[in-house]
């Protein structure tokens, strides 16, 4: 008889306690460290060579305050995941989810019966496409946490569709993991560790372009591959049982749904109109930096009219679908954001929350009842925020021990004496191992560059060379740790356990771990452009 699987709380608890014995037995370290510029912003950056062992700070007691440090600590990620799950909950209660996934199938099923789409598969495009954007994101603006939002209308539209949560999931969080790992533009990684190792900004472009379309293609394939398994016996899915949370609430819900347009949906209209032709008036234009490169757009006005003119039209059919053309801007208004303002968690999370009382207010909502209808949200993804605390206390725990410092500077003294392959072969092990207990891709590059681009200079590799297995060593692993909070929450908002998603996605892991190193070899042994 198979013993049961801890719950996915147990295991990372189970980290916790693990990481409080590490600072037992590893000894305190420390290196020293300075404010650099980096690309206009200051980073807190190691200086190579100023490594020193320092006291232990063994952790006991704190093994029972790491909930609490990791709240703290992940206080953004929290609040992010608790808002999106109350702005959520009052769009499901319109039924415009719904609806929109219906009328989606029926779109699938009408482009089915072209005989090019049938032959290829109409979900096979459909899903490269959805992919394919996700990975754009996660490659040019470092998309990752944002995709929690995408979680609550991509996992209930592939199990609409015949497929899984894990599917659902790999629609919009795998896909922009793939692009995070095959990053072109990506100013969180690739622009802080180039700037680190002195290296002009995006230069090598070419090469990682490359890099990310063979990624991609890979990623889509397993996904696509394990997609049709799925479609062809669904019983067969590891979360199949835990699925039935998403089935019950589908029910038939849009075969009862009263089509009309209430005069409190015009009210929301007008409110949003106005909001949005004010801030054109303050935001006429809007710069977008893309790379080294940046363009001046208009964007809020034509975001603006483009609004007012698909709502009326909207608002003419019924006002489900009113509510999801507020979700489709608030998509393009977090875009936007992201490229033209530097948004960041908090106007997200803030950017949702409006979603979400605008759809109350369109439906004609009382006070009460949007209260009630987002505190529903909040108490049904509250566990999804206790585990990104949770996750969070396992970093707490080992800064606190004094014991990340000792392991990189052990792990980069594991690279000396050996071979050109052998070095950028141990960089990349290196950068995948750091990733399993600093998911942040931001300050690994802060901990690592420094030291890794020096090292580089002297064993005859390129610094470029070494920004890549930065680059693959920070972005693959982060779809598998169990420190990084945004998995973790992406999970629980999916209902996916840990360990269903850890069989699942290990395969994947190997193929992806491979390939990343066979990537690197190029940069070793071909004079490649920006190299």
């Amino acid at each position: 008889m198979l013993k049961k699987i801890p719950h996915t709380y147990v295991i990372v608890f189970s980290i916790v306690v693990l990481s409080a014995i590490l600072t037992w037995v590893v000894p305190g370290g420390s290196f020293e460290r300075n404010i650099v510029n980096v690309n206009g912003i200051d980073r807190n950056v190691v200086i190579p060579g100023s490594f020193h062992y320092t006291e232990r700070n063994p952790q006991t007691w704190q093994i029972f305050s790491a909930l609490f440090d990791g709240f703290v600590d992940k206080a953004d990620i929290i609040v992010f995941v608790l808002i999106i799950g109350g702005a959520f909950w009052i769009m499901n209660e319109s039924k415009a989810i719904d609806v929109a996934i219906q009328a989606f199938l029926r779109f699938t099923s009408r482009i089915e019966h072209n005989r090019i789409i049938r032959m290829l598969g109409a979900d096979n495009l459909i899903f490269i496409l959805i992919m394919t954007m996700f990975s754009i994101f996660g490659a040019v603006f470092g998309m990752s946490e944002e995709t929690i939002a995408f979680i609550i209308i991509f996992v209930p539209l592939a199990i609409s569709m015949g497929y899984d949560s894990i599917v659902g999931v790999s629609l919009c969080f795998v896909a922009a993991a793939l692009g995070f790992a095959g990053a072109i533009l990506n100013p969180f990684t690739i622009g802080i560790a180039q700037g680190l190792s002195g290296l002009p900004l995006f230069s090598g472009i070419g090469y990682r372009l490359l890099c990310w379309l063979i990624i991609s293609a890979t990623g889509f394939t397993f996904i696509l591959q394990y997609a049709r398994r799925v479609k062809k016996s669904p019983s067969s899915s590891l979360v199949f049982k835990d699925d039935s949370y998403w089935r019950e609430r589908q029910g038939a819900e849009s075969a009862t749904t009263d089509y009309h347009t209430p005069s409190s949906a015009w009210i929301a209209f007008l409110l949003i109109s106005v909001i949005m032709i004010l801030f054109s008036l303050f935001y006429p234009m809007t710069q977008f930096n893309i790379g080294e490169r940046g363009i001046k757009l208009p964007a809020i006005p034509l975001i603006t009219i483009l609004f007012i003119t698909s709502s009326i039209i909207s608002l003419r059919k019924s006002v489900h679908f009113f509510v999801i053309n507020i979700l489709l801007f608030t998509i393009v208004a977090l875009i936007t954001g992201v490229m033209g303002y530097g948004w960041y968690i908090m106007e997200i999370a803030a950017l949702f929350f409006a979603m979400g009382l605008a759809t109350g207010i369109a439906m004609g909502y009382s006070p009460n009842t949007i209260t009630k209808l987002f505190l529903n949200g909040v108490k049904d993804i509250q566990s999804a925020a206790l585990i990104v605390g949770l996750a969070g206390g396992i970093i707490v725990i080992l800064n606190n021990g004094n014991i990340i410092d000792t392991i990189l500077y052990k792990l980069s003294e594991s690279i000396s004496g050996m071979g050109r392959t052998a070095s950028i072969s141990m960089m990349y092990v290196v950068q995948n191992l750091i990733n399993l207990v600093m998911p942040s891709g931001s300050a690994k590059a802060a901990l690592t560059m420094p030291m890794m681009s020096q090292f580089s200079d002297l064993i005859g590799i390129s610094r470029q060379a070494t920004v890549m297995a930065y680059q693959f060593g920070d972005g693959f692993t982060n779809m598998i740790t169990p420190t990084s909070g945004v998995l973790l929450g992406v999970l629980s908002v999916a209902k996916i356990p840990y360990d269903k998603w850890f069989r699942w996605i290990l395969p994947f892991m190997v193929i992806l771990v491979v390939l990343g190193f066979l990537l690197l070899l190029p940069t070793v042994f071909i004079p490649l452009k920006g190299f």
